[in-house]
């Protein structure tokens, strides 16, 4: 990987694996929506979250979930990828679906905070991956362009992203995970 000027990771099953029950957010979540009288578009998490604005619940929407995430940041626990992270030459970052203080969190947790030179979680920008701007942000916080840069996740919507930003990317395993 040394002819890339910057590598950026997805962190959540890349570098960490946060202690997250995601059947409990989800019903928290399901909970924002009953709360408003407003009917979710699906069960399915990730469709609460982008309806959300279309709604007006964006906010509480967000802040359910990321009280899940800080907190399942605190009690991760470290992937061995993360010892490679801590080998790089290149200026390094994290884009996660997470939120970015959920990031900041786990990589403080995990000693891998002095290491990162841009964190770019789900609400640092105005949209999420497999959206390219928050890859591309990260790209851009490590003066790197996309042509340069490598995206390592474990997931079909880390390569969709990388794709879209037209940065290469790299499974951290075997193939997808599915998110």
């Amino acid at each position: 990987m040394t002819e890339y000027d910057a590598i950026v990771y997805d962190l959540d099953g890349t570098l960490a694996a946060l202690d997250v029950d995601w059947a409990a957010v989800s019903t928290d979540v399901w909970t924002v929506y009953d709360d408003a009288g407003v009917t979710p578009p699906s069960d399915g998490l990730w469709d609460m979250l982008e309806a959300a604005p279309e709604v007006g619940l964006s906010t509480d929407v967000e802040s359910a979930i990321a009280e899940h995430e800080r907190e399942g940041a605190r009690t991760s626990h470290r992937l061995t990828h993360a010892d490679e992270l801590l080998d790089r030459s290149v200026p390094v970052g994290v884009c996660s679906l997470n939120c970015e203080a959920a990031c900041r969190i786990a990589l403080e947790e995990h000693g891998l905070d002095g290491a990162v030179e841009a964190v770019v979680g789900r609400d640092t920008v105005a949209t999420q991956k497999p959206d390219p701007e928050p890859l591309l942000e990260a790209v851009r916080g490590l003066d790197a362009e996309p042509e340069t840069a490598l995206f390592v996740g474990d997931s079909a919507r880390d390569e969709r992203t990388a794709d879209r930003a037209g940065v290469d990317f790299e499974y951290v395993g075997s193939g997808p995970s599915g998110v």
